[in-house]
């Protein structure tokens, strides 16, 4: 039986450290620890008064009671009621397996980030509806959407858009395979009054077929962001998906998109990731990963992010 009391004093000073820079940023979800002692392989992240806590698979799976002891003493040290510590198994995932529903049900409710609210559910789908290593990306699509054409590929629950619209986007498409998630990425529009059927469309469809349908009527985008999944074998395509395999025809097609000089924001959390060095003959390619990386995510770098800009 592990004893929980160092992770308890390690996620108690990290709060007080990141708390204080969440408050001056505005930020009401982030990360607080990340598998940082070897015995304790989980990620905790705060999402107001809630936590969302994931347990990684590792060689001596934790005992259900060493977890029991493990969310009560994150209750207790955090001062959040024991039905707010969600707790999640994280395996390998395969396909469609992140639009499936859990047995779980838990309420969903909004969190702050930088003037902005979102919707997220912490126990009834494997991720929150909010991916919080993200959030400086988003920050730089707020920066760069004034009076853009704004398209958001594989797009979740959209707060890619919820920025985009933010910062003045004249119009956006945002585009994603489940028709729940798309209900998702409209509410979070209206969460922030910023719903306007004539300048944000959503469509519901395979993101590679509707780029080749883009590309054969020649509709360009100023800005476009691209995180697709590391695999995917859905029905709905008829091969499957691999971003390490088949990134060279996804780039080249989605550039293709772009108006001259216009921007593509590329990532991929895929371990082990390496850009195909053709991408160099489409678009002028800079690396920024460091740029995108938050406080809160430095100690395991979550993923990697490429400006792509059409000459």
């Amino acid at each position: 039986m592990i004893d929980p009391g160092a992770l308890n004093n390690r996620v108690l000073k990290t709060q007080r450290h990141l708390g204080k820079w969440a408050r001056r940023e505005g930020i009401e979800a982030f990360r607080l620890y990340d598998r940082d002692i070897p015995e304790f392989p989980l990620a905790i992240d705060r999402y107001a008064d809630w936590l969302h806590v994931q347990v990684f698979e590792k060689k001596r799976a934790l005992q259900s009671d060493e977890i029991d002891a493990i969310r009560s003493g994150l209750a207790q040290t955090l001062d959040i009621v024991l039905p707010q510590v969600v707790i999640k198994h994280r395996r390998r995932q395969r396909g469609l397996a992140q639009y499936e529903k859990l047995a779980a049900t838990t309420p969903s409710f909004t969190v702050g980030e930088r003037g902005l609210r979102f919707e997220v559910n912490l126990g009834s789908y494997l991720d929150t509806g909010l991916f919080l290593d993200h959030r400086d990306t988003r920050q730089m699509v707020r920066e760069r959407a004034q009076d853009k054409v704004f398209l958001n590929l594989f797009a979740y629950t959209g707060s890619f858009t919820v920025y985009a619209a933010a910062g003045g986007a004249r119009r956006s498409v945002t585009v994603d395979m489940s028709n729940t998630y798309q209900a998702w990425s409209r509410r979070n529009l209206v969460h922030n009054g910023l719903e306007d059927t004539q300048r944000h469309s959503f469509v519901q469809a395979d993101v590679f077929g509707f780029i080749e349908r883009m590309r054969a009527a020649r509709t360009r985008f100023d800005l476009i962001v691209l995180d697709p999944p590391s695999f995917s074998n859905s029905k709905r395509m008829e091969t499957t998906f691999d971003v390490q395999r088949d990134q060279l025809q996804l780039l080249r097609a989605t550039v293709d998109l772009l108006t001259p000089g216009g921007e593509l924001l590329f990532s991929t959390n895929r371990q082990g990731f390496r850009l195909d060095p053709g991408l160099g003959e489409l678009a002028q390619i800079e690396e920024i990963s460091a740029r995108t990386i938050p406080e809160d995510f430095k100690r395991h770098t979550p993923h990697r992010c490429w400006l792509m800009t059409r000459d």
